[in-house]
C-alpha cells in the first residue's frame, strides 16, 4: 500500500518537558527537543497573539538530555537536570540566561539528583533537591547555598524524602515520601531550625501530593485520596494543623495552581481521561470552566509571576502538545508554541471512542477505540497497544505516540487501548488491583479485550497485533506466552521484562521497597513470581516477536530481554532483536523514539495488512 501520507510527516513532533516563567513574565523556558534530543530554550511571551516570537535555544546537546529548566527569582540563572546516556543518574546544572553555558551544581557523577518542583528559594540564593549520594537505597533532602556552594541535608534517613517547594517567606520546605505503592506522606521542613515534621499521619493506605503554598504562606494546597475514592483538593493551615477539602469531584484532581497575587486558583480534573480546567477567584467565590479550550489532555500548568497570565501544555487525540497561553480574565488564548511540523491536515486524524468492555469476573474496563477512516477489504486489522506503569492511564492524546497511533491508522489499522485493571484515574480501588498481581487479573482483561474485539463486525479476530513498553512490554509478552489461543497475529514490545524473578532482583537499590509493595518479594512470592514470568511460558509462543531494549536501562536491565530472545532464538522462533545503545528506560533521543515506532509500524504493516 502507498501511503499519502509518510511515518515520518505523522512523527514530526517537538515535545516539551517543564515549564517556567521568568521573574519578570516576559519569557518562558522549557525543554524541547527539535534538535533530536531535549535541551533548554527560551521564548518571549506574546500577548498581542499577532504571531509568536522565535525561540531560542539555549543548549545543544547530543549525548546527555536535559530534563527540566527552572528560572530563579532574580532571572540571573536556570537550572536544568541532566541525564547522560540514559543512565538516569541525573546530575544538576546552572545556565546563565543570556549564555547557554552549562555550569555544575553537582559533583556526584555516581548519584541521582532530582530537582524540587519549585526548587529556588524566594530570594534566589538556595536551591533543594534530592539526591541519594548518601545512601544509594535512600533519597535525602538537599539544600545548597549558591553562593557558597555549601549544602545540607534537611530530612534523610528511612526512606526516600523528595523536595516539592519553598513557603513564600523561605522558612519552610515542603516534601513528599515515594516509595510505597499507595501510601507517602507531607513533611514540613523548617529551613531555620532544620525540624522536619510530617504533616499527614494517617493509618490506612493513603496517598499525599503536594500542590502549591498560598500566596501569603500561611497554608498550602494538596491532593489526597484520604478516606475517599477518589484524588480530591484539600488545604493544609500552616497556624491551626488543620485540613479542609477544596475541591471533591467523583474524578481526580491531578493538578493545582495559585497566582502570585492570591487572586486565582486553578486546578485540572481528570475526566475519563479528558482533562477539565477550572480557575477560582478566590476575591469573589466565582468558578469559570474555559469550554473554548480545545478539548484534550492538559499537562503542567502555572501561573505567570507578573499578569493575569496562565500558562499550560494541552494535548488532543489530533494534535500534538503545545503550550497554551491563557488569559485568565478575559477568557482569550493562544498557542505560543508549533509543535507538529508534519503538514498533515486534522480532518485525516482519527478521534478515539471511549468504550467499556466486561472482563471476566464482571469488572468494566474503559478502554479508547480508534477506527481508521478507510478499510482495506472486508475487515479491519487492529492493534491492541497496552501503557506502561502499570499504575498509569491511556489517555487521548497525540503526543502519547508521537503520531503512531494516527500512522497505523492512516494505514488502515485501527487501535484499541484499553485501561485494564491497576491503571490510574478510575479510583484507588481500581488502581490497587494490580498490585503484587501482575499477570493476574489484568491478563484476563486483556483476554476480554481480544473477544470484545472479535465481536465487533468491522474487525478481523485473525490479526489482532499487541504493542506495549514498560509494564505494557511486559503485558505483551504474557499474552503471546499465557494467551496462545488468542492467536496474535504480531507483537512489539519495548523495555518489558520477561523474567519477575529476576526483574525484582535487579532494581536499583531506592526502588525495592515499592518493586516489593507492586510486584513481589523474590523470595516470598518466588513461586508466583516464576509462574507468572513469560520466560517460564516461552515455549508457548507463536507470535512472530519484536523486542526492542535500552543497553543503559537501570529500571529493566538489558538482561530482561536477552533471556527471552536467547530462547526464542533457540527455539527457532520468529524473533527481531534491536537495541538501543546509547539509551536508558525511557527513550530520551528523538532518533530512538523515531526508530521505534518505525520499525514498529513496519512490524505490524508487515504482518497485519494484506
Amino acid at each position: 500500500m502507498s501511503s499519502r501520507y509518510t511515518f515520518d510527516q505523522f512523527a514530526a513532533v517537538r515535545n516539551f518537558i517543564d515549564l517556567s516563567f521568568s521573574p519578570d513574565g516576559k519569557w518562558v523556558a522549557y525543554c524541547t527537543n527539535p534538535s533530536g534530543q531535549f535541551n533548554v530554550w527560551r521564548q518571549q511571551v506574546d500577548r498581542n497573539r499577532d504571531g509568536s516570537t522565535a525561540p531560542i535555544q539555549l543548549t545543544d546537546l547530543t549525548d546527555t538530555a536535559l530534563l527540566r529548566a527552572a528560572w530563579s527569582p532574580d532571572g540571573k540563572r536556570l537550572v536544568a537536570m541532566a541525564d547522560y546516556s540514559g543512565y538516569e543518574l541525573h546530575q544538576l546544572y546552572e545556565i546563565p540566561p543570556s549564555k547557554g553555558e552549562l555550569l555544575p551544581l553537582t559533583h556526584a557523577p555516581e548519584a541521582r539528583h532530582e530537582l524540587a518542583r519549585a526548587p529556588f528559594s524566594p530570594d534566589g540564593r538556595f536551591l533543594s533537591y534530592a539526591a541519594n549520594a548518601r545512601n544509594p537505597m535512600e533519597f535525602d533532602v538537599v539544600v545548597q547555598d549558591l553562593e557558597t556552594g555549601d549544602t545540607r541535608i534537611l530530612l534523610s534517613e528511612g526512606g526516600n524524602y523528595f523536595p516539592d517547594s519553598w513557603s513564600p517567606d523561605g522558612r519552610y520546605i515542603l516534601a513528599v515520601t515515594m516509595g510505597e505503592a499507595a501510601n507517602n506522606n507531607l513533611y514540613l521542613c523548617d529551613t531555620k531550625t532544620g525540624e522536619c515534621r510530617c504533616v499527614t499521619e494517617h493509618e490506612d493506605e493513603t496517598l499525599f501530593w503536594p500542590g502549591a503554598w498560598s500566596t501569603e504562606g500561611k497554608g498550602f494546597y494538596f491532593l489526597s485520596n484520604d478516606t475517599r475514592e477518589f484524588t480530591g483538593l484539600a488545604y493544609y493551615d500552616l497556624q491551626t494543623g488543620q485540613t479542609r477539602w477544596v475541591e471533591t469531584p467523583a474524578w481526580d484532581v491531578e493538578a493545582v495552581a495559585t497566582s502570585p497575587e492570591g487572586r486565582f486558583l486553578a486546578w485540572v480534573i481528570n475526566e475519563a481521561g479528558f482533562s477539565r480546567l477550572y480557575i477560582r477567584d478566590l476575591q469573589t467565590g466565582d468558578a469559570r470552566q474555559y469550554a473554548q479550550l480545545p478539548q484534550g489532555v492538559i499537562g503542567k500548568i502555572q501561573f505567570s509571576p507578573t499578569t493575569g497570565l496562565l500558562g499550560l501544555y494541552l494535548t488532543r487525540p489530533v494534535h500534538p502538545t503545545d503550550l497554551y497561553m491563557l488569559d485568565v480574565e478575559k477568557g482569550h488564548f493562544w498557542t505560543l508554541t508549533h509543535s507538529f511540523a508534519g503538514g498533515i491536515p486534522e480532518r485525516e486524524m482519527v478521534e478515539p471512542e471511549l468504550v467499556h468492555y466486561p472482563s471476566q469476573d464482571g469488572l468494566q474496563i474503559p478502554a479508547f477505540l480508534y477506527k481508521p477512516k478507510k478499510q482495506l477489504g472486508k475487515s479491519i486489522p487492529v492493534v491492541i497497544s497496552i501503557h506502561g506503569g502499570p499504575e498509569a492511564q491511556e489517555r487521548p492524546t497525540y503526543t502519547g505516540s508521537n503520531g503512531f497511533y494516527q500512522y497505523l491508522l492512516h494505514l488502515g489499522i485501527g487501535v484499541f487501548t484499553p485501561n485494564i485493571r491497576g491503571s490510574s484515574g478510575y479510583g484507588k480501588s481500581y488502581q490497587r488491583r494490580i498490585h503484587r498481581n501482575w499477570g493476574g487479573a489484568e491478563l484476563q482483561d486483556l483476554a476480554c479485550a481480544f473477544r470484545y474485539l472479535q465481536g465487533l463486525e468491522w474487525v478481523d479476530s485473525t490479526r489482532i497485533g499487541l504493542f506495549g513498553a514498560s509494564f505494557g512490554g511486559f503485558a505483551v509478552l504474557s499474552c503471546v506466552s499465557r494467551l496462545p489461543e488468542c492467536n496474535w497475529a504480531a507483537a512489539v514490545e519495548v523495555s518489558g521484562p520477561s523474567n519477575l524473578m529476576t526483574f525484582t532482583q535487579t532494581v536499583p537499590p531506592f526502588a525495592r521497597e515499592y518493586m516489593k509493595a507492586t510486584v513481589g518479594d523474590p523470595e516470598e512470592d518466588a513461586a508466583m513470581l516464576r509462574e507468572r514470568s513469560p520466560l517460564t511460558h516461552v515455549e508457548k509462543i507463536r507470535t512472530p516477536l519484536l523486542v526492542m531494549q535500552g543497553a543503559h536501562d537501570p529500571i529493566v536491565p538489558q538482561a530482561e530481554s536477552e533471556q527471552i530472545v536467547t530462547q526464542l532464538q533457540a527455539l527457532g522462533h520468529e524473533v527481531a532483536y534491536e537495541v538501543f545503545a546509547d539509551e536508558g528506560h525511557m527513550f530520551a533521543k528523538t532518533s530512538s523514539w523515531m526508530k521505534v515506532f518505525r520499525d514498529s509500524a513496519a512490524w505490524f504493516e508487515r504482518y497485519l495488512l494484506p
